[in-house]
């Protein structure tokens, strides 16, 4: 019996995604599960709704699938765990009061956080005309901590935001950042992306766009569409 669509990757799972990630050698490929977290955070939080066949050729890059999957099957696995990882980061940001990004751990203990940023900053590229209203000077700050990680190892000293390094204690206080700051635009751009996604499931009628009432919610709560968007529809 397949695992529902709905629990959480244990930790065994997430490996095994992380696993096949890493074979993905294209230099556009996303390759460890940190990053496909903080990517999924952003396209999750867009007010524009990412759909998988345009997000999957993201991750894997240029990679045909015959060079990154041993057979359907695996292929079919790595979707199903894909799609789980989704719906669980979904459903953090709608019921939980602050959201815990999936931050990996070196061998000393140290958790970097700079493949989540980097993720993360790429799904705001993924839709980014949709984003740019957020980088104004007064709602510009949920993403400061995540572009202070995207940035902390830059070619050029200028981009670097803390030109001494970012010790223990400042980058511990940068990842509480980022976890309040994505919390926070999910919120901000709540009401946008449940016009878009009632627009996708009411307001067109093409079959290839139509979104089924026991569908996951293509607003990334991780809901059914009846229960979540889908109200707003009827």
């Amino acid at each position: 019996m397949s695992p529902s669509p709905d629990r959480p990757l244990n930790d065994v799972e997430r490996d095994r995604m992380d696993a096949i990630l890493s074979r993905f050698h294209s230099e556009d490929a996303i390759h460890n599960a940190e990053e496909v977290d903080g990517f999924f955070a952003a396209l999750i939080c867009s007010p524009e709704i990412a759909k998988p066949n345009e997000y999957l050729a993201e991750i894997w890059g240029e990679m045909a699938n015959d060079e990154a999957f041993a057979d359907e099957q695996e292929l079919q696995e790595f979707l199903g765990l894909l799609m789980r990882h989704w719906n669980s980061i979904g459903r953090k940001l709608e019921e939980d009061d602050v959201f815990a990004p999936l931050l990996f751990e070196d061998e000393e203990g140290t958790v970097y956080g700079n493949d989540w940023a980097r993720g993360f900053m790429r799904g705001v590229s993924f839709h980014h005309t949709a984003w740019e209203e957020l980088f104004v000077d007064e709602l510009y700050s949920p993403l400061v901590p995540i572009l202070a990680l995207v940035y902390e190892h830059d070619p050029d000293p200028e981009m670097r935001p803390y030109k001494d390094g970012i010790d223990a204690q400042r980058r511990e206080e940068l990842i509480l950042g980022v976890a309040a700051g994505v919390t926070a635009i999910y919120e901000y751009f709540g009401p946008e992306r449940r016009r878009t996604a009632a627009e996708l499931g009411g307001g067109r009628r093409q079959a290839e766009q139509k979104i089924g009432r026991n569908d996951p919610c293509p607003c990334g709560s991780g809901k059914k569409y009846k229960h979540c968007c889908g109200k707003a529809a009827l």
